[in-house]
This record gives structure tokens, sequence and C-alpha cells, in this order.
């Protein structure tokens, strides 16, 4: 099994495939690297693409103590994936905590992210619903240890923003469960406390996010709630930005919507490796 080692010694196994430029995805809290495999089949036709399990979901390594699973620690793993492929920067494309990590990573390293694909960005990062975020998450973090994965799957899987998925795809839906209660209970746990229950809101980078120039596709489904208003402020707030609204879709947006977002994020990352991806241009700004 091909593994990136991270600087604090954690394995995190990774699967590739395809040739030429490459794509990182980085996948979200409830699901693993097997979440991207419509991704890895149709850009592998052109690009490396590159899908990693992070930390505490196997077979990645799950280190015991919840202090090792912070933003940082996460995001320093994206690099180490980098650095392990010896990939001077690369697309990051990321859902949920993934793309809370792609933009880490953009304003830790900006070098190293040729673009960026936000999809799913910023639960819990609404002011007034940051404190209740990392309640539920801590409270999350203890139901993992107490019934497993398992029992976890069948009720935070059955989430407003995932429903929409259950609706459209019951197959698709089915796949995803399978796949989240087959998740290590200890490092759902650890994640679930150090990273989702401890990460600071989006807007609180607001002061870096505003100088960053680096390409960004931001992705969310239309019923989606908390991630939103989130995506209204990345576009906002980055200058080199474009928004994706998807229409009756939740949070799972490239496995509700492959083909969709297969298409909108081809023509996106076309367009930055053609230099067609531009800043802003202030007159297009509303000044009154």
């Amino acid at each position: 099994m091909p593994y990136a080692v991270t600087p604090d010694k954690v394995k995190l196994y990774y699967e590739e495939t395809g040739h030429g430029t490459p794509i990182v995805f980085v996948h979200e809290f409830a699901g693993d690297h097997r979440s991207w495999e419509g991704q890895m089949r149709e850009f592998g036709k052109r690009y490396r693409c590159i899908a990693y399990s992070a930390r505490g979901y196997t077979p990645s390594d799950v280190p015991p103590d919840a202090k090792d699973y912070s933003y940082l620690h996460v995001m320093r793993d994206c690099v180490a994936v980098l650095d392990h492929l010896k990939l001077d920067s690369a697309h990051i494309i990321g859902l949920s905590m993934g793309g809370y990590t792609a933009l880490q990573t953009a304003l830790n390293h900006p070098q190293r992210v040729r673009s960026m694909v936000l999809a799913g960005a910023g639960s819990g990062s609404i002011r007034a619903e940051t404190a209740e975020f990392h309640k539920s998450s801590q409270a999350l973090s203890e139901k993992f240890l107490r019934e497993g994965s398992k029992a976890v799957a069948d009720t935070y899987g059955l989430g407003p923003s995932r429903v929409p998925f259950l609706v459209k795809d019951p197959r698709g839906f089915a796949e995803f469960a399978k796949h989240l209660a087959e998740h290590d209970a200890v490092g759902s746990a650890n994640t679930s406390r150090g990273f989702q229950g401890a990460r600071p809101s989006l807007y609180d980078f607001e002061a870096e996010i505003v100088n960053l120039t680096t390409p960004a596709l931001i992705v969310v489904g239309d019923e989606d709630e908390r991630c939103i208003e989130p995506s209204l402020f990345l576009k906002r707030t980055l200058s080199s930005s474009g928004l994706v609204m998807m229409p009756k879709t939740g949070h799972l947006v490239n496995l509700e919507e492959p083909d969709l977002f297969n298409q909108v994020v081809g023509d996106f990352l076309a367009r930055v490796d053609a230099g067609r991806w531009p800043v802003r241009d202030p007159r297009s700004l509303q000044t009154k």
C-alpha cells in the first residue's frame, strides 16, 4: 500500500491514477479517499489524480490523541502528500473538511496550490452557529466512542444537508452510508473533537483571505443551508473566485451530482491552466 508520512510520523494512505498536471482530492468528515472515485475516474483521463485518506481514516494511521487532529495538523498532512509525491504545486479539490483544508493550505503555502475547489465549505462558520457547531461536534465524538460508527452512520448520515442525496439517489446514498459505517470509531471521534469541534470560523481568516489570489472555484448545494452564506462570504472575499450553486442539492455535491460537478470543475481547471481565470475586475464591483 502506498503511504505518505507526515512530519509527526503519521502514515497517510493514498491512491493515484493518470498522468499530467496533478490534482489532490481532500475528503469531508464523513467520507474518505473512496468519496472521490467518480472524480478519479473522470479527471484521471487527463490529469495525475491523487486521493488520500486523512489521519484517523483507515488505511491511514489513527493517532490515539485528539490533540493530534487540529486543523493545522490536517493542513500539514495535505502538504506532506505533496512533498511525498514531489509535487511543487497541484490543483487541490476539497469537500467540506477538505475544502477548509484546501483553503488553509493556500493561506499557509500559496506557492503549493495551483488552484483550489472549495465545495460545501464553511459548516459552523456563521458567527451565530459556531459555538453550537463545536458543541455538537464534541457530542458526536462521544457518540462515536460510545456507540460506534454504524450507529453514527444511521443518524449523522441522515443529517438535514445529506437528506437530498438520499431522496435523489438512494443507491448512491447507501454506498456513502456503508463507507461511513466502516470508519474507525476512534479516528472519527478524534477528528470530530480535534478538527470539527475546535477549528476557527472561516470568517476569522478574512484579513488573510482577502489578500489571497489563488484561483478558486466555490461550489455549494442550494439545500446545504449551513454552507450557503459562508460560500457567499468566500466569493466576496477571494478576488480570484467563481461561485457555482447546484440546484436541489445538499452537502455531498460531488456524489449527488457527479456529472455536473465534473463539468464545472473541469471547465475551471482548463481555464486556470490556460491562464484564463483572472482576479475580479474592480469595474465589476458594486460601489453604491
